[in-house]
């Protein structure tokens, strides 16, 4: 038997975005300093989006982070190419970021440095990362 409900269903369904309010840590002083809302705390998912490895922490959802496997090895051309794909896939699951822009890319040594401004819904936040390529 299934429940019965008042709910009247057949004007549709209307979808509310929630606040994007956060708990904003402060990286000079490693500590939480209060809370903040959108730009601001957009700017700190992109920062801990691209610092934290996909599936190695089970403190994250598996669609959390940036995959760093197999990169490691790799000609530079391909690792910059494969990184900003990867950049791209772990935005998607955030509904605030709309996508990458300005992606660039240098190799020095063993390390590719990348730079790139993420579009949010909020405003555009530049990003950079570091990749170890042996």
């Amino acid at each position: 038997m299934l429940p019965k409900s008042d709910i009247d269903l057949s004007r549709g369904v209307v979808f509310q975005d929630q606040p994007t309010l956060t708990w904003i840590a402060d990286p000079v002083t490693r500590r939480v300093r209060g809370r903040g809302d959108g730009w601001e705390a957009i700017r700190q998912a992109v920062e801990i989006i691209v610092h934290v490895e996909r599936f190695k922490w089970q403190i994250y959802t598996p669609n959390f982070g940036i995959d760093y496997e197999g990169l490691l090895g790799n000609e530079p051309g391909f690792v910059a190419s494969e990184l900003q794909r990867r950049l791209v896939d772990a935005f998607l699951p955030d509904n605030r970021i709309l996508g990458i822009r300005d992606f660039t890319w240098s190799f020095s040594g063993v390390s590719l440095s990348a730079s790139f401004t993420v579009c949010t819904v909020f405003g555009d936040v530049p990003s950079s990362l570091e990749v170890e390529l042996r």
